[in-house]
């Protein structure tokens, strides 16, 4: 029984391994939840799966968006969308404290989509994955960028914070990656 948990701890640890060196570039952090010492590895959690990722803010204009972004990934979750949303200051406008964005997202807006701990997200302190994200397609130039990123782990599209996410043109290119295998 022991040499048979050896082989399924080997094998186990191997696919980690192999998810970790195919890993995209732009997926490859570690990330700690918000309001939790929990960390994701951007990697497993999204492995396979379109990713729409949004620098967010607690207090901005375009704060109410979590709301459609909310109803976007509800639609979109049981085909494979993942949603990730990171609450930076870099416009100098989330909250003061991880429990006050906490309570926003979650209890103002029903949030259930995956949200990270505050990260800078522009310039030359802009967090890595968005420095990745800022070659690729743009750095946000405000709060509520919205970056697509493909099963593969393509940056595909950026739509800036003006874009609702019932847009057409944001939906049909989530569409458009959730087909493609």
């Amino acid at each position: 029984m022991t040499t048979l948990r050896a082989v399924f701890a080997t094998l186990a640890l191997s696919l980690s391994f192999d998810t970790l060196a195919n890993c995209p570039e732009v997926l490859n952090h570690d990330m700690q939840k918000l309001r939790s010492r929990d960390s994701v590895n951007l990697c497993k959690a999204y492995e396979g799966q379109p990713v729409l990722v949004i620098n967010t803010a607690s207090h901005c204009g375009y704060t109410p968006q979590f709301k459609g972004l909310e109803a976007l990934y509800q639609e979109y979750k049981e085909q494979g969308l993942a949603v990730a949303g990171f609450p930076s200051d870099s416009f100098n406008q989330e909250a003061d404290s991880a429990e006050k964005t906490a309570e926003i997202c979650y209890l103002n807006y029903g949030v259930t989509f995956d949200m990270y701990s505050e990260i800078p997200v522009k310039g030359s302190d802009a967090h890595p994955m968005f420095a990745q994200l800022a070659e690729a397609q743009g750095a946000p130039r405000w709060n509520f960028t919205k970056y697509l990123i493909d099963r593969d782990g393509n940056v595909v599209a950026k739509w800036g914070s003006s874009t609702k996410p019932e847009d057409a043109e944001l939906r049909q290119a989530i569409e458009s990656a959730l087909a493609a295998q």
